[in-house]
């Protein structure tokens, strides 16, 4: 009979030895076989090569899209998250349709890790938003001009949706439409003052100038303070551009219109935004805003958390924006849904970018061009499918600042309805 030294050495010995190849071989295969239930089950025919070799089918018609699996490691968690980052890694590659490949998406369990929801309330919570947008904005908008200019319109390179009049126009025509658009409902006269908030590659001043209104844009970004400080003095427009939160900004004397394009996301707290607004506009000023958006706020994917949007930035939550703004003493003159045209704008953008491979790989690197290919193409599929929406909306400042009912006049209005 062995003695208890020699049974507690074996037992130790069988815990440390690596599993058998009967045993690995088995979870590969619960694996390979859980993976195949999940290609079947978005109803699309494709393939799956397995790094065996072995490969998965789906549907009768010819693959829509193939995944090519370099490593069992992209097949332990079979999650949004899981498979983003092994994407990013280089252990899985896709190839052919990417939007009929992200129909996966309904299959999968979204995961964010728990360090991301922490960071993220902890910044929400507690650290200045000026600081938060300043840090986060500088993560996002640092790759330099060339990195944007390779996917956006060659016109006026919005980072955010453009307005189709028409499937089939291009993303140039798109990007003039927008800016038409802005220009009307904000009833736009030579001689007027118009407060750009993120000024991005210059749109609002390349615009309004040839039209004789006054610019003001305000970014936190560097680059983009470069780019349109380098712009005014070429063409000797006239605009101005500062590097400065909107947050803090008091200008010496109230604009005539205020735009925001595709910045509210960084500004989650919507009274500070809405009260803002009223103090930089004159009385009967206009605001224009337009924003990606989610219908419960703060939802976003783990994966977007961990490689996109960094900071609190937060889509649009468009019935909170507007309680504020009529709060703050602003009316609603017309809200203008623009899912189809932000779907339109990233399928744009996902076909520029995959074309300018080579060249983003070479100067940025595998890594960045893999989880912003995902990124891009990713949002066309959101807005397709409705996981996200994008709005305009035009306000219209009144005389008197709110009124905001506190806890006192509702419960007073409340016994007033009962009477």
């Amino acid at each position: 009979m062995p003695s208890v030294a020699s049974t507690s050495r074996t037992a130790l010995e069988a815990r440390e030895t690596p599993a058998s190849p009967a045993t690995r071989a088995g979870a590969r295969d619960r694996r390979a076989a859980a993976l195949e239930r999940l290609v079947r089950s978005c109803g699309v025919s494709c393939e799956v090569v397995l790094p065996s070799g072995a490969r998965i089918r789906a549907g009768d018609d010819p693959p829509a899209f193939r995944v090519t699996v370099h490593s069992d490691k992209a097949l332990r968690r079979l999650d949004e998250y899981s498979l983003g980052m092994a994407y990013v890694e280089g252990l899985i590659d896709f190839d052919g349709d990417m939007l009929a490949l992200l129909e996966v998406r309904a299959a999968l369990r979204d995961r964010m890790p728990l360090a991301l929801k922490a960071g993220f309330l902890s910044q929400l919570l507690l650290l200045p938003s000026t600081w938060i947008n300043q840090r986060s904005i500088a993560d996002h908008y640092s790759y330099g001009d060339d990195f944007y200019l390779s996917f956006t319109d060659r016109d006026y390179h919005f980072y955010s949706h453009c307005v189709f009049h028409d499937d089939e126009e291009t993303l140039e025509q798109a990007a003039a439409h927008k800016l038409e658009q802005m220009f009307d409902a904000l009833e736009l006269k030579p001689g007027m003052r118009l407060l750009d908030i993120g000024g991005g590659w210059g749109a609002a001043i390349k615009y309004c100038a040839p039209r004789g209104v006054h610019a003001t844009s305000l970014t936190v970004a560097e680059d983009s303070y470069r780019y349109i400080t380098r712009y005014l003095q070429d063409t000797g427009l006239a605009g101005a551009v500062r590097f400065e939160d909107f947050l803090v900004h008091a200008p010496a004397e109230p604009y005539d219109a205020v735009v925001i394009y595709g910045v509210i996301e960084h500004i989650p707290m919507y009274r500070r935004f809405a009260e803002q607004v009223w103090r930089c506009l004159k009385p009967g000023g206009r605001l224009y805003v337009d924003a990606s958006a989610t219908k419960q706020k703060f939802e976003m994917s783990g994966f977007t958390r961990r490689f996109t949007w960094h900071g609190t930035h937060t889509f649009l939550c468009l019935q909170d924006l507007m309680q504020e703004l009529l709060y703050a003493g602003m009316d609603i003159v017309r809200v203008k849904e623009e899912t189809h045209d932000y779907e339109l704008t990233m399928r744009h953008w996902a076909e520029r970018f995959d074309a300018q491979r080579d060249m983003v790989v070479a100067r940025w690197g595998e890594k960045l061009y893999r989880h912003h290919r995902i990124f891009l193409w990713g949002g066309c599929h959101a807005f397709r499918t409705g996981r996200l929406q994008a709005y305009h909306l035009v306000a219209r400042r009144g005389v008197d600042a709110g009124p905001r009912p506190g806890i006192a006049t509702r419960a007073s209005q409340f016994v007033k309805g009962l009477l």
